[in-house]
């Protein structure tokens, strides 16, 4: 299955992998926020911008036949957060997490689960940032990509990445404490590609991919400041892991 998850919070579940999640139809005023793909065996995971977690069973959610059911009939998120990303699969398999203010950690799915309707606090958000949509982690000499606001991407391996069961996490990029704070700099999306993937940059309707040996370029240590995209690439709607 794939879970598709809604800015509005609605979710639904299509059946198998092919399915594109950003062409499906949506309530007027929703759009899409986010998916993931698992078996319907497996519980779906959902965290929200106040840094909760929240389980249900991939098999009870509605299918993507229809425009959903809102989470928020099922689970009791604090007021005021809306839900930022979902992740399903097994409970070994590692995403890494993260927040707009440039910090993040890799986590266990089994850490995440929670039976409460309230959910379970897994990320630390400090004020004003968001949750950005977590991503799975292909293996343990997989590449980070993040990307800011100016247009400048960085890629340094996920064995920088602290993994953890909850918290801030580390920084990922280096956005100085004082932009991060004020909003005027932010970690805008990121990444997680597997030896020999490229990535794949997306600004508007326009899709620029980047190969490896591009991605050199780019490569530093994690918390640095990266290199700044070609002219017109500068503003980053998202990235995501593309084919070789």
């Amino acid at each position: 299955v794939t879970i598709v998850l809604s800015t509005g919070g609605w979710v639904r579940a299509a059946k198998g992998h092919e399915i594109d999640a950003r062409t499906l139809t949506y309530k007027t005023g929703d759009a899409f926020q986010a998916a993931a793909r698992g078996r319907s065996t497996q519980p779906a995971l959902f965290i929200d911008s106040s840094g909760r977690a929240y389980t249900l069973p991939a098999h009870s959610l509605p299918s993507a036949r229809g425009a959903g059911e809102p989470l928020s009939g099922r689970l009791d998120p604090p007021d005021g957060a809306r839900f930022a990303g979902v992740l399903i699969g097994e409970p070994t398999e590692q995403w890494l997490l993260a927040t707009d203010a440039g910090f993040g950690f890799t986590v266990r799915l089994a850490e995440l689960q929670s039976r409460n309707r309230a959910g379970k606090v897994v990320i630390s958000v400090s004020a004003g940032a968001m949750v950005l949509p977590p991503v799975p982690v292909p293996g343990a000499d997989a590449l980070v990509a993040a990307v800011n606001s100016e247009g400048r991407l960085l890629v340094f391996p996920v064995a920088e990445v602290p993994e953890l069961a909850r918290g801030k996490g580390n920084k990922l990029f280096g956005i100085p404490g004082k932009k991060a704070q004020s909003r005027e700099e932010l970690m805008t999306a990121v990444a997680v590609l597997a030896p020999g993937q490229a990535l794949r940059v997306h600004s508007g309707e326009r899709q620029m991919t980047l190969s490896p040996a591009d991605l050199s370029h780019y490569r530093g240590a994690r918390a640095q400041r990266g290199a700044v995209l070609p002219r017109g690439w500068r503003s980053v709607e998202r990235i995501s892991a593309g084919d070789p």
